[in-house]
């Protein structure tokens, strides 16, 4: 099997050390670089996983030369991604792209053309899509269990973006309410806010539960924090020809729930003509009825094996395999996310009832 040369470059998303992690992990994967113009925020990830001064880059070109990849893992600032795809592409790499897939549509798109001339594979990841609630959800949608899907419910947040560092690493909150001013996150041109950070998980893993729909028109509201520029908690609705669903999303749960669920918890309830479904974030079972069993039954998640355990190993098993990257993580079916996420910005901005963008 192929040694894959991986590099990860921009550690504006703190993702990034998850992500060079499961890189870590993979036993056919060898971190060559990693590339940040703050040698600080590498410093974690150099000593995590063992990376020499000659791997550490403060230029992503010197990066790209010297250590010859062939994925690259990008976490810039999500109105960023469209400007570092097209300044790493032309190094003939693969690229996985953290969430979201852009910060508009426009650079969504234009992403997709830049890779569609390199002939490189582009993979966004959402991390929800690799947990074992959601895979187990999506089997039981696709089998009917439910019948047809009508309503997608979703609630997904944390206490903030700046309460985490690399590894889901913890933060004070003396340095959180340092960090505030200068952070991308909260910065309406670097594609900051609750609403653009993780709307998109439920519009894009909702759009596969929803086998690829659309919606007609979009409603959001935001909220207005004295002394930010960004929104830290949205509500949108959207209209669809079988029905409405609601994606909300959260900076400032009470708690995080990778820890400790807060409430209301954090995931997805799906409604079906036959049935519902309930899936909570890092749960190990979910909550299914239906109308011939009506009474809640809970069922334990089903065990996510190969090559569906994450990003980088299910990434590597389309290259290698030439099986196409399906799902979420595509680009077809996170594009549909992207337009509701315009046209939800657009609905926030404008106060008023948006028929999808693009």
């Amino acid at each position: 099997m192929k040694r894959w040369r991986i590099a990860g470059i921009n550690f504006d998303h703190f993702h990034m050390g998850d992500l060079l992690r499961q890189a870590f992990e993979h036993p056919d994967v060898e971190i060559v670089g990693i590339s940040d113009e703050q040698p600080a925020r590498m410093l974690e990830a150099a000593r995590n996983f063992g990376l020499g001064p000659d791997r550490v880059f403060t230029d992503h070109r010197a990066c790209l030369e010297k250590t010859s990849p062939d994925l690259v893992i990008l976490c810039p600032a999500a109105a960023k991604h469209g400007e570092w795809v097209s300044k790493v592409a032309p190094f003939d790499v693969h690229l996985l792209v953290e969430k979201p897939f852009a910060g508009s549509l426009a650079e969504a798109d234009s992403m997709v053309e830049t890779m569609r001339r390199t002939e490189r594979q582009l993979m966004i990841n959402w991390p929800l899509a690799w947990q074992p609630g959601f895979l187990t959800t999506k089997r039981l949608v696709d089998e009917f269990v439910i019948g047809d899907v009508v309503n997608v419910y979703y609630y997904g947040g944390n206490r903030g973006p700046l309460w985490h560092g690399s590894d889901k690493h913890e933060k004070t909150a003396a340095q959180v309410q340092a960090e505030k001013p200068d952070s991308w996150f909260y910065k309406s041109a670097h594609g900051g806010g609750s609403l653009v950070d993780y709307l998109g998980y439920g519009t894009t893993l909702g759009t596969w539960l929803q086998g690829g729909r659309k919606p007609v028109e979009v409603t959001a509201v935001i909220d207005e924090p004295p002394g930010l520029e960004v929104d830290e908690h949205s509500i949108v609705v959207a209209r669809y020809p079988q029905g409405l669903s609601k994606f909300e999303t959260r900076w400032g749960t009470f708690s995080d729930p990778w820890t400790q669920q807060p409430q209301p918890k954090t995931g997805f309830v799906v409604t079906g003509t036959e049935g519902t479904i309930s899936s909570y974030d890092y749960e190990g079972w979910i909550t299914v009825q239906t109308r011939k069993f009506p009474a809640c039954r809970e069922i334990k998640c089903d065990p996510v094996k190969a090559p569906m355990q994450n990003p980088i190993q299910n990434f590597l098993h389309c290259l290698e395999t030439g099986e196409p990257i399906s799902g979420p993580v595509s680009v077809e079916i996170s594009r549909i996310g992207q337009q509701i996420v315009d046209t939800a910005y657009r609905s926030a901005k404008e106060k008023r009832t948006v028929k999808l963008l693009g």
